[in-house]
């Protein structure tokens, strides 16, 4: 009692020294012991995710998994192995790789005399491996999560965390061999995720710099006025007209010359035109970038990938380290569902030596897939026609069940036999299910099969194999069941041949 008079005076003088309001309430109630109750209340966070994150239920990662399959079929196709870097990298190995959106990097306090950053892309930790790694030649795919201060759409897949999927070639080969590469890659994967309607914008950066030349624009202006020609996809003209002028002091002569030409699209036509430029011909850039464009338009029609590029010299990529082919995927402007660009890459044949001690290059290009968007349109497209309801969201091959009472000992006796031979199942964890109960299970979860093990079968040395679709039974010997079983899944295609 002693104790609690003495914390009663404690409590009675902290409280009359505090303000009125909220915080004396708060200071109280902890000064008196009662820690939990109203107090605890007022502090508990707000269950949300963070700004521009999500998280993704069951179904939603299955669907996640299979489009990711997808995709890392096609990469690994074109003879690509994969590596991964860390999620963070010290803070001036970024520094001045992103043009504009470098204001979009997250920065982390310095911890332990490092100061570092989230990562915003994987191309420049790409770069950081292979100059640490003394690296010249390698085709790779990297999976993995980046991060950019952005403002979120988290219903066009626009988000501040969110997964990328890279497919890049370094190393010094024939001209545009990788590149056409690059783009049958894209391709194939959007075509493959069944997306939609879409098209590949390709430009060339060396092309972009002669242009700009040609109209005026100071070669220390370059980069910024095409991270503004970038924006024409989501600004009308006037927008982007007013922003080089009044942001980035062109004069309105300079900026109605690249008009003429950023406004072009086409094919192998285009760059006839533009070879015939009297202006772009003084422009050793400009020549380079159209005989590249006219190599890699001929591989493309090669690679049966001709009538979903088109030649567009808006787009610029306002990243800075980009030096040759350019190209970004977007869907058709008549297609409902847009969510802005799905895809894009290039050429960075610099980037290298930029990180390597003794500035050795070497020439890479490559493409990012922005899987974060392409899986809203898929999640959408899911939920319109109720696909969602048939995704497989386990990959159980059988289910283990018993038809009496008393089977639990011998339902784990089978399941570790199924697991032991690789089989991925699993069992009810109620001792005495009912049976019908269990057999729906299967049938929500589309478990290919179930064993149903009964007392009378079991005194015969047999179990039963059900087929869940068709619900069509066969009784197996128990001292070959497992062999029967990888038989039937391999014929069912569950189980490849290695």
């Amino acid at each position: 009692m002693a104790d609690s008079n003495s914390d009663s005076k404690v409590a009675v003088r902290m409280f009359r020294r505090l303000v009125s309001g909220k915080a004396a309430q708060h200071q109280w109630c902890v000064a008196v012991g009662h820690r939990e109750s109203k107090v605890s209340n007022a502090v508990s966070p707000m269950l949300k995710t963070a700004k521009g994150t999500r998280d993704y239920d069951p179904v939603a990662m299955a669907l996640r998994q299979r489009a990711l399959k997808q995709v890392i079929d096609v990469f690994e196709r074109h003879g690509a192995v994969t590596i991964d870097t860390p999620v963070f990298e010290r803070k001036e190995l970024l520094r001045g790789m992103y043009g504009d959106d470098a204001k979009l990097i997250y920065d982390l306090q310095d911890q332990g005399g490092e100061l570092l950053a989230l990562r915003y892309d994987l191309t420049v930790p790409f770069a950081r491996y292979l100059a640490m790694s003394n690296i010249g030649h390698i085709k790779r795919y990297q999976i993995g999560k980046v991060y950019r201060r952005d403002n979120p759409q988290i219903g066009r897949g626009r988000y501040r965390e969110f997964l990328q999927c890279d497919f890049d070639i370094a190393g010094t080969y024939e001209p545009m061999l990788p590149d056409a590469e690059c783009l049958k890659v894209l391709v194939d994967i959007l075509d493959k995720l069944a997306v939609g309607d879409f098209t590949v914008m390709l430009n060339h950066r060396k092309l972009l710099d002669g242009i700009f030349g040609a109209s005026g624009v100071p070669a220390d202006k370059f980069r910024t006025i095409g991270s503004s020609v970038d924006k024409l996809d989501k600004l009308p003209w006037e927008g982007v007209r007013d922003e080089m002028i009044e942001q980035k002091g062109l004069d309105e002569e300079t900026v109605d010359r690249i008009r003429t030409y950023v406004t072009l699209t086409g094919g192998v036509e285009l760059i006839e035109q533009l070879e015939e430029d009297s202006q772009l011909k003084h422009f050793e850039d400009a020549i380079e970038g159209l005989r590249d464009m006219r190599l890699l338009l001929k591989y493309c029609e090669l690679l049966g990938v001709q009538d979903r590029i088109t030649f567009n010299l808006s787009l610029a990529r306002g990243l800075d380290y980009y030096t040759g082919v350019i190209f970004e995927a977007v869907l058709r402007a008549t297609d409902e569902n847009s969510v802005g660009s799905l895809a894009g890459g290039g050429r960075y044949d610099n980037l290298v030596g930029t990180f390597h001690r003794k500035g050795q290059q070497i020439p890479c290009v490559g493409v990012s897939i922005g899987f974060e968007r392409i899986f809203s349109l898929l999640e959408s497209k899911a939920s319109r026609s109720g696909d969602q309801r048939k995704v497989r969201i386990a990959e159980t091959q059988v289910y283990v069940a018993s038809a009496h009472k008393g089977l639990l000992l011998k339902r784990l006796e089978i399941l570790n036999q199924l697991w032991a031979a690789g089989i991925k199942a699993e069992h009810s964890y109620k001792r005495d299910p009912k049976l019908l109960a269990q057999l729906r299970y299967c049938e929500e979860q589309c478990i290919p099969y179930a064993l149903i093990l009964g007392d009378a079968e079991l005194g015969r040395g047999v179990l039963k194999l059900r087929s869940v679709s068709d619900r069509q039974e066969e009784e197996l010997k128990l001292d070959s069941f497992v062999n029967e079983v990888l038989d039937r899944l391999r014929k069912g295609g569950a189980i490849r041949e290695t």
